[in-house]
């Protein structure tokens, strides 16, 4: 076996060979990925040195309360699919390894502590089997729950948990805090049709169905693919691998549903009292969702913080893509909670394990609320003073008493990128330099690069020289411009992927990390196949009508459209909708109206049907065929309004062109 000086990424000068060599190791330990490089084993153990490792009152609050574990790591699906299982985070035991930064690598054990727990009286949580938590308030006839988690699958084995533990009582209402997919994607494993019938309270702020819904249809396919980067869908649960998400362990696959709400939160200070529990809601819209809430349990002297407040530094903006958040407004939601909170003695959150004690919730909402307005504040001060997203990522720095909090450490997002996001916030995406105005495209500029530069051999050489003096940043720039300059040349690929593998080791947060390490796999063309985005059929069943038009529009394709003048009424006989679509100036258009006497077809259907057309249940051929679907008018006008849609591809290059 070579020596380890020459078996680490980006070999160094004294080894005998050329740069295609010297940046293509031998990957050897079965991950599919280097060997942490020397520099990369340095700045992990500078870690150390940075943070007060000693404190160990994280993992005292996360064991706190606990009744009891699932026997069975696995949660299978009913076909017999694994959607989680801990036994693939068995490894995370002990120091951490070299190819993980530490500070990470004591969140994902922290991230580990699985279970059912007692919150405090009459308050439960199953932690640890899916992204996000459950949460559960002894009612006086039954459970009120508090976020459903992300599937069917993981939310039904906690419900099976809690009756094991806890007895068999009804759900008497659930509680959405917020429209993000881990908190309502697993009603199903709650509730049934029966609670739905009698009508349980299904409570939701406002905004939620809307918000709940939008981004993943107008915006999912390419949502999709970057969340499977953020979240290593596609990676090993390894030490070189996928080894936390910061927020907890991983997203989660399986069975995802939406049942609408019926009571929806309009005011800042809400109560109702639900199965004899008194709760309070304070809206919190363009926080940390765009539709969101946290709440108060005065009698209980607790708190639910939702997920404006967990224990690390959240997404200003999430690396999958989203409507960027307003860092200002979250500081100040925060600290109006504090106003509110002179007798809490407990703090639970929709992620990780609580925080008890009056000045200890305090201290932990003042740290969360300064840590957005910091980022805010100094962000704008220099934005102001003339520097640019770039430059502001790099000057930024955060004070000691911060600084050395775990509980908003970049695990999840970063103060890098959730400042950049504060200047796009008010500014945009453009940082006032005229050369960025319209810029090159990523391959042409790229070729001109690499012929600046002397060619495809003078930048592997340089990124080699990067690369041994641990300047991985900018052997990544190199290389970059490299592999979208020439694409099937290996040795490029092959180099890139080693210096991702050393920036995704020495990266504190999760998402950063799965980034690093996904690109990684697909230059080695390894994990780049993704099933097509693909919403479920009981999330389409909950969505108003027209979002399906504007998803429609954003895949009309303008170049085909271009000189088109199809009208077209579709009639929801079911429902009592009719929606009117023209297309003018190769433009979708859309509204709820009366049928349009010049329309080229009027196309009459059930929303039962339009729901099986949209998740691929049915082909529109064949709805016409079997009568499903009756079109008075131009069938041909129909087939060609689809025929202008395009599929989106699933899959579509990231770190290739």
């Amino acid at each position: 076996m070579r020596t380890r000086l020459c078996a680490v990424v980006l070999l160094t000068l004294a080894c005998d060979s050329d740069p295609a060599e010297r940046l293509t190791p031998s990957l050897d330990d079965g991950s599919g990925h280097t060997a942490p490089s020397q520099a990369t084993v340095r700045a992990n153990a500078a870690v150390l040195d940075q943070l007060p490792f000693e404190d160990q009152t994280d993992f005292t609050n996360a064991r706190r309360g606990f009744i009891a574990a699932r026997e069975d790591p696995r949660i299978e699906s009913d076909a017999g699919g694994v959607v989680w299982n801990l036994d693939e985070y068995a490894f995370q035991q002990g120091p951490a390894p070299d190819s993980v930064n530490p500070s990470l690598w004591r969140q994902a054990k922290l991230n580990n502590i699985h279970g059912l727990f007692e919150v405090s009286e009459g308050i439960y949580q199953v932690r640890g089997y899916d992204l996000a938590n459950l949460t559960l308030i002894e009612g006086e006839t039954g459970w009120i729950v508090i976020d459903v988690m992300t599937t069917r699958e993981t939310a039904h084995a906690a419900m099976e948990l809690v009756r094991k533990h806890l007895g068999d009582r009804p759900v008497s209402a659930v509680i959405y805090t917020h429209s993000h997919i881990d908190h309502f994607g697993g009603i199903r494993g709650v509730i049934g049709d029966a609670d739905i019938e009698r009508g349980i309270p299904i409570i939701a702020p406002e905004g939620f169905l809307e918000e709940a819904v939008s981004e993943n249809v107008l915006a999912g396919t390419a949502m999709a693919r970057r969340a499977s980067y953020m979240f290593g869908f596609l990676l090993d649960r390894h030490p070189r691998g996928h080894v936390d998400s910061g927020l907890g362990k991983a997203s989660t696959p399986g069975t995802y549903g939406l049942v609408a709400p019926n009571r929806i939160v309009t005011g800042d200070d809400e109560r109702m009292v639900i199965d004899g529990i008194e709760l309070i809601f304070h809206n919190t819209p363009g926080a940390e969702a765009p539709a969101e809430m946290m709440i108060s349990l005065p009698a209980h002297k607790a708190f639910c913080g939702a997920e404006n407040v967990s224990h690390v530094l959240h997404n200003v903006l999430t690396l999958r893509g989203a409507k960027v958040r307003d860092a200002l407004r979250w500081s100040t939601y925060i600290d109006e909670a504090i106003d509110r909170l002179g007798e809490v003695e407990v703090l639970f959150a929709s992620h990780h394990w609580p925080t008890w004690g009056n000045a200890e919730v305090i201290d932990q909402l003042k740290k969360q609320r300064d840590i957005y307005k910091y980022l805010h504040d100094q962000g704008l001060r220099l934005a102001n003073a003339g520097l640019t997203p770039r430059e502001i990522a790099e000057e930024i720095e955060l004070p000691e008493s911060l600084a050395k909090t775990f509980a908003v450490r970049g695990y999840y997002g970063t103060p890098s990128h959730n400042v950049k996001a504060v200047y796009q916030h008010y500014f945009g995406w453009f940082d006032g330099n005229p050369a960025n105005l319209e810029p090159l495209p990523p391959v042409a500029a790229a070729e001109r690069y690499v012929e600046a530069m002397g060619g495809g051999a003078a930048v592997l050489e340089r990124a080699s020289v990067a690369a041994e003096r641990g300047e991985y940043r900018w052997a990544a720039e190199l290389l970059d411009h490299l592999v979208f300059a020439e694409p099937k040349n290996q040795a490029a690929r092959a180099a890139l992927a080693d210096v991702y593998d050393q920036l995704g080791y020495q990266a504190e947060s999760g998402p950063w990390r799965d980034f690093y390490l996904s690109g990684a796999n697909e230059l080695r063309g390894r994990g780049r196949r993704i099933e097509a985005n693909l919403t479920p059929i009981e999330v389409i069943s909950a969505m108003p009508t027209s979002l399906f038009f504007d998803a429609l529009a954003v895949r009309l394709d303008g170049a085909e459209a271009d000189g088109d003048d199809t009208v077209l009424n579709f009639v929801f006989d079911d429902i009592g909708e009719t929606h009117v679509v023209d297309i003018e100036n190769a433009v979708l258009h859309h509204r709820q109206a009366t049928p349009r006497d010049d329309a080229h077809a009027t196309v009459t259907l059930t929303r039962d049907t339009w729901n099986l057309l949209l998740s691929q249940q049915l082909s529109l051929p064949a709805a016409i065929a079997d009568g499903a679907i009756s079109v008075d008018g131009s069938a041909l006008r129909l087939l060609g309004f689809f025929a202008m849609l395009d599929t989106p591809e699933a899959d579509f290059g990231v770190v290739e062109p």
